[in-house]
């Protein structure tokens, strides 16, 4: 009756517009695509969508979509505030949408995953690997390659790992969490984590903070941006990489192969991921039926930045 393609009296019609303007409800075009099985696009969610990690997946994603004949429509959601959620949550919406995903690296995708309604099917892209949820995800587990990275530093001779992590969206992050229960297993010191942000300054800063410490020797960082920061303020310093001290990063981006000497890093293959996560959907879409979660442990590259301790 809302789209007009079906006669009602006029009194009716009034009726109904009133609910409408007090409900203050909005056509769901995917809802109605599912509905008349014209399924032709998918909506993709991401906080940002120039960084790595980001860009990879959604390469992936719009590559497995495209191939399987499908059109992605991308939002950003520009902050987490509830109105900006709710703003680019409507917006998408109200497109002819067959499903959706979440890139949920950040407290922005958790609460955009949150805010979408049960009437579309949704699949999300993480990182740290947890229970099933609602929604099913596609993960990195980048726990995983928190705890291989400290075990491997630790196996090196160093007393402890020292943590640069980027934010967390959850209270056990992935790679903290990893790197921690790799230290408590290993009987070995857990340092105060400290916390920055994604760029190469944040981990410059990081870095001067923790080097006013006494016997930092092995530091995880929480991505390549992050490692690239502190090796100059290592070199600063007068530390030399990785005789004083060895940095491994996490995510291999390409340049990591490049840096002198060659970054040690937690390899993450985002672009699979992408692929992955419209997989889930893909599947959702074809069989009616919720996928099972996926999940990928990342690899750790040894290279030039690490050694063993003399």
């Amino acid at each position: 009756m809302l789209t007009g393609r079906t006669p009602v009296s006029e009194k009716l019609r009034t009726k109904v517009q009133a609910a409408v303007d007090e409900l203050g409800y909005r056509p769901n075009a995917a809802a109605q695509t599912l509905v008349s099985g014209k399924r032709s696009a998918i909506g993709v969610f991401a906080r940002n969508t120039a960084r790595f990690g980001y860009a990879a997946t959604l390469q992936g994603i719009e590559e497995a979509a495209r191939a399987a004949g499908y059109v992605v429509m991308i939002t950003v959601v520009e902050s987490g505030r509830p109105d900006d959620i709710s703003r680019a949550v409507d917006m998408t919406l109200s497109q002819a949408l067959a499903g959706a995903i979440v890139i949920e690296f950040d407290a922005v995708g958790v609460a955009t995953l949150e805010a979408l309604p049960d009437v579309v099917p949704v699949v999300a892209a993480a990182g740290a690997r947890r229970a099933p949820g609602p929604r099913p995800h596609a993960f990195l587990d980048d726990e995983a390659g928190g705890r291989a990275a400290t075990q491997y530093l630790l196996g090196l001779g160093h007393r402890t790992v020292h943590h640069i992590a980027i934010p967390a969206t959850r209270e056990r992050s992935g790679r903290e969490w990893g790197w921690r229960t790799a230290l408590e297993a290993a009987g070995a010191p857990v340092p105060d984590v400290v916390p920055a942000e994604y760029s190469p300054t944040s981990g410059y800063d990081a870095a001067q903070r923790l080097l006013e410490q006494d016997g930092v020797t092995a530091i995880l960082c929480g991505n390549d941006e992050l490692a690239i920061g502190a090796a100059r303020a290592l070199s600063e310093r007068g530390l030399r990489i990785p005789q004083d001290v060895c940095v491994v990063g996490f995510d291999d981006q390409p340049f990591a192969e490049m840096w002198v000497p060659a970054l040690t890093t937690v390899a993450q293959d985002f672009t699979d991921l992408g692929r992955r996560t419209f997989g889930l959907l893909e599947e959702w879409l074809r069989t009616g039926e919720r996928p099972a979660d996926s999940a990928v442990q990342p690899s750790l590259v040894v290279r030039g930045s690490t050694a063993a301790r003399d």
